[in-house]
């Protein structure tokens, strides 16, 4: 299947079924996000994996995961990223999209739905998980296996036309 198709086939999934997902599965994911580029290659994404019924209940504290079985803190260290001299831009933000990015499609390739949380407390993550001052918290995966299903073909309605989107100049 090629990357436009799996891209095609991933959504938002906010119902999971009380299904684990196999270590093999996790550390096929982990690998997706082991090797995806970061700005300098600075690597300054640290990955939480949220398992235990332990850790789930410190992270319903600060977020919504969905009932998911498995959640992956996405973290950043602002002290170890790319800084552009022009401005003082961190690419902690960009580094860590493109790896939950790359572990979001290859879910969907390994059969699971995810969900990409914004919507936390950043300050309890930090406490309840005791991360190291400049470790930031940036967003979280959500995973799982789901009955939920998309139309591969919604972008179609759904996007705005590609003459709006990209402009060849």
């Amino acid at each position: 299947m090629s990357i436009l198709d799996i891209a095609k086939r991933r959504f938002s999934v906010r119902s999971y079924l009380d299904k684990e997902i196999s270590q093999e599965t996790l550390e096929t994911i982990l690998k997706a996000a082991h090797v995806a580029p970061t700005a300098a290659n600075m690597q300054p994404v640290r990955l939480l994996i949220v398992k235990s019924d332990e850790a789930k209940e410190k992270l319903a504290k600060a977020a919504n995961i969905y009932n998911a079985p498995v959640a992956i803190i996405v973290c950043a260290d602002t002290n170890k990223a790319w800084t552009r001299p022009f401005d003082g831009m961190k690419t902690t933000d960009i580094d860590a999209s493109i790896i939950t990015d790359h572990m979001m499609l290859t879910a969907t390739e390994q059969g699971l739905g995810s969900v990409w949380i914004c919507y936390f407390k950043p300050d309890v993550i930090k406490e309840e998980f005791h991360l190291p001052s400049g470790l930031e918290p940036i967003n979280i995966l959500a995973l799982g296996y789901t009955e939920e299903k998309a139309d591969a073909n919604r972008h179609e309605s759904q996007r705005i036309p590609m003459n709006e989107f990209a402009s060849f100049l």
